[in-house]
């Protein structure tokens, strides 16, 4: 006979005291242990309370490989909640046992655990049964939730209508106050309201001038310099690609640009020296804009050439191209054009910035791909995997967030429609745009990189930032793996596995073998590359294109998010303010950034872990070193943006979210 002492650890949030009758049972390979009463009369497990049992059993510890969890089948409407952190058994000759929960119980009648310790099932080897397996969160049914109807080329997502039906599990106990909005209303009385066009520029810096970082942007934006460095440090760091040959539909001539390419040189030398680059906002043709307040909208696709000096002078703008099919009513604008031409062209390419980052770069990339990759782990891989347990913290509240943006922003009359030209419906066109170029070298950071040439860029702060980031995830996830996958063997046999990564490429990308999503993994370094592109992307990816949209879009010039006229077909009919977006929309435009920006919330920075589902001592150091590496990185970038005078901050470990989180 056996004594153990069973400790139950309850979570430290409000509303998690039970009133119910539960008790536990210990499940071996030698049998089942009688349940054992965990509470008392009346409410029991209390906020943060360490609540301790002793019980008697036949079970020898080293059989021990389960616990279940009992409730009674609640008649109420509103049964307990009850947040259980972990249970530990703990017997006088043996090290404790621990079986990480980190799970809600609500009307829930059994929860069987596995004992901490992660381990890999292999289905040929398995000597646990497959109804012996942790019961993990419900099944989810894969829908593209009221969007199939109109753009079936999306991820599949959660189908979850609004926040209440979501699994108690994947809501945020917490929700950011949106106090800025408060603040700024009697700034804004009566602009939300304010049909047609900004009187002065006077009258915008009235309202945007003294918000954060746009202040910096507000004295900046007109600067071709500033304009040129968005395209490496601002919220869309992915399009620029180097240009060896100009395309045939963006007819740059070198009588057009020598002057701007410098004494001596030509724009042949320069595309074979590779100091030329090309930023093409082509997924943004052909598209339908929507209506604001009854009036049409305009978007542009344009062709942004750009010229960088081999001795890492300044990135500068030297050519633009409005659409996509070259002809007289489509002029080239280059810097040698009047002000008013070149600045309204310039703004054009803002704004299909902000269209594209906003849908695909931010959007599709991060929040929905991340929802795709927490959905397969949750059906695939019990709690007790190691995968499960390496990724389960870069999904926190991912679910949460990604249901208020499909059913709050996108419903008719929402903030997209209010604040963009293509309205929600065209917006969700241009994702299901992005989702048929999306491909799984273009989401490992290196690999994208490598494809658009921009290694020689100079001050280009994303890509060296985010390649630190990078290899001090690949780093700890190889240092993980390495725990738990002795050879290539050991992940090519695990079925488990298999089936997770089978069903990302399924439901997440749709079978689309032309996005190289692998089928299967075979190696240790095709998973260890594969776990490294979705924490990269859950985290650092998410922050880099996430985080400073307030801070470059509150100033309505820099990135309007609708424009009101055409784009000019001829030079000399500038129209700059005329052309941006209703005072209205410009101001529905700065609540939808803060919204998505806010940080008024509990974060959890990448590399903590709250919850501890690696119990053994391995993992453990390989999650200190990992630590440690962060410190180091944002050490390293406060010291650079020292010497800058818009310093990076988006990729410094302080500022990095474990997961798409908001």
């Amino acid at each position: 006979m056996a004594i153990y002492i069973v400790r139950v650890s309850t979570g430290s949030f409000l509303g998690v005291v039970s009133w119910d009758n539960i008790s536990i049972s210990l499940l071996g390979t030698e049998g089942e242990s009688l349940p054992l009463k965990l509470g008392n009369f009346g409410k029991d497990f209390n906020q943060g309370v360490v609540s301790k049992k002793k019980s008697d059993s036949d079970l020898i510890p080293n059989s021990l490989s389960l616990v279940q969890l009992c409730l009674p089948k609640s008649s109420s409407l509103n049964p307990d909640a009850w947040f259980c952190q972990e249970l530990q058994l703990i017997s006088p000759k043996n090290p404790p046992l621990h079986f990480p929960c980190y799970q809600w119980l609500e009307g829930t009648e059994s929860l069987v655990l596995r004992e901490g310790a992660a381990k890999v099932i292999w289905a040929e080897s398995s000597p646990i049964l497959l109804e012996q397996r942790l019961i993990f969160f419900p099944i989810f049914i894969f829908s593209v939730a009221r969007w199939s109807e109109y753009f079936p080329g999306l991820p599949h997502c959660l189908d979850a209508k609004n926040l209440k039906e979501l699994d108690p599990n994947l809501r945020s106990l917490t929700t950011g106050r949106l106090s800025f909005c408060s603040q700024m209303g009697l700034k804004m009385k009566g602009m939300l309201d304010r049909k047609g066009p900004w009187e002065s520029m006077d009258e915008i810096s009235e309202i945007f001038w003294c918000i954060h970082k746009a202040k910096y942007v507000a004295e900046h934006w007109q600067d071709d310099e500033f304009f040129a460095s968005q395209f490496l440090n601002g919220l869309n760091p992915v399009l620029i690609q180097c240009c060896h040959s100009l395309p045939d539909n963006f007819p740059v001539t070198n009588n057009m640009v020598a002057p701007l390419l410098g004494p001596g040189t030509s724009l042949q030398e320069e595309l074979e020296k590779g100091s030329l680059y090309l930023v093409d906002h082509s997924l943004l043709s052909g598209l339908s804009p929507g209506l604001i307040d009854g009036r049409p909208q305009y978007v542009a696709a344009p062709m942004t050439l750009l010229h960088q000096k081999p001795d890492g002078g300044p990135l500068l703008p030297i050519a633009i191209q409005l659409n996509q099919t070259p002809g007289p009513n489509n002029p080239i604008f280059l810097p040698s054009d009047s002000e008013e031409d070149w600045l309204l062209a310039k703004t054009w390419v803002r704004n299909s910035e902000f269209l594209v980052h906003e849908m695909v770069t931010h959007l599709l990339c991060t929040h929905f791909i991340s929802e795709v990759f927490a959905i397969a782990t949750m059906r695939q891989l019990p709690m007790c995997h190691p995968v499960f347990k390496l990724l389960i913290p870069h999904f926190h509240f991912t679910f949460h967030i990604n249901t208020i943006g499909r059913t709050d922003l996108f419903k008719p009359g929402g903030l997209i429609d209010k604040s963009t030209a293509l309205g929600h419906l065209g917006c969700l066109e241009l994702v299901a745009r992005g989702m048929k170029i999306l491909t799984y070298r273009s989401l490992c950071l290196p690999h994208n990189l490598a494809d658009r040439g921009v290694q020689g860029l100079a001050n280009y702060h994303y890509r060296d930032d985010g390649l630190q980031i990078w290899d001090a995830v690949e780093r700890f996830v190889s240092n993980i793996i390495d725990i738990y996958y002795p050879e290539d063997r050991s992940v090519s046999q695990d079925s488990e596995l298999q089936a997770w990564v089978q069903e990302i490429f399924m439901e997440g990308f749709l079978g689309q073998e032309c996005s190289g999503i692998p089928t299967c993994l075979e190696t240790l370094q095709d998973l260890v590359q594969f776990l490294t592109m979705i924490i990269f992307n859950s985290s650092a990816q998410h922050a880099a294109v996430n985080s400073g949209q307030f801070d470059f879009s509150a100033w309505v010039p820099n990135i309007p998010t609708s424009m009101r006229l055409p784009p000019p077909i001829t030079k000399g009919t500038a129209d700059f303010l005329g052309s941006l977006g209703d005072v209205s929309t410009a101001c529905h435009a700065l609540i939808l950034f803060w919204v998505v920006s806010d940080q008024d919330r509990d974060m959890r920075l990448l590399g903590t872990y709250p919850e501890v589902h690696f119990t053994e001592e391995a993992p453990k150091q390989s999650i200190a070193a990992f630590q440690s590496r962060l410190v180091q990185i944002s050490q390293d970038i406060q010291e650079r943006n020292k010497g800058l005078d818009l310093p990076y901050t988006y990729l410094d470990p302080l500022h990095i979210e474990n997961s798409v989180a908001i």
